[in-house]
């Protein structure tokens, strides 16, 4: 992955924590939460087809983002916060050369294979 898109990732997680300090929201919240979209690695253990569904669900910007708006435009917090957390969180993945999987296996992504 190139310097240029890992900077433009970081900059996406930045982003990310400024719209989070937007919210009224204690800072520690936005610390516990950052690692929960992993969870969706728990669907590799029904196969490599549902966990690459299962894992890029809670790892796609777009999902992220729709979440985001639609708790912005209900005026609800806790969708915004979902939806901030989605995206800073698939930011930094990305920032790591962790991508979208593909259903070969956890380590084939859109942005490359892992570990090569």
């Amino acid at each position: 992955m190139s310097t240029l898109l890992k900077v433009e990732e970081l900059a996406m997680f930045l982003f990310g924590i400024y719209l989070f300090n937007l919210l009224d929201f204690a800072w520690w919240w936005f610390l516990v939460l950052l690692l929960t979209p992993d969870l969706g690695m728990f669907g590799y253990l029904l196969g490599n087809k549902v966990g690459a569904i299962t894992y890029n669900i809670f790892h796609h910007k777009g999902i992220a983002l729709a979440i985001y708006i639609i708790g912005v435009y209900l005026s609800e917090p806790l969708l915004q916060l979902v939806g901030i957390v989605l995206f800073s969180h698939a930011a930094m993945d990305r920032v790591f050369g962790y991508g979208l999987k593909y259903d070969k296996g956890f380590k084939f992504t859109h942005l490359g294979e892992i570990g090569k």
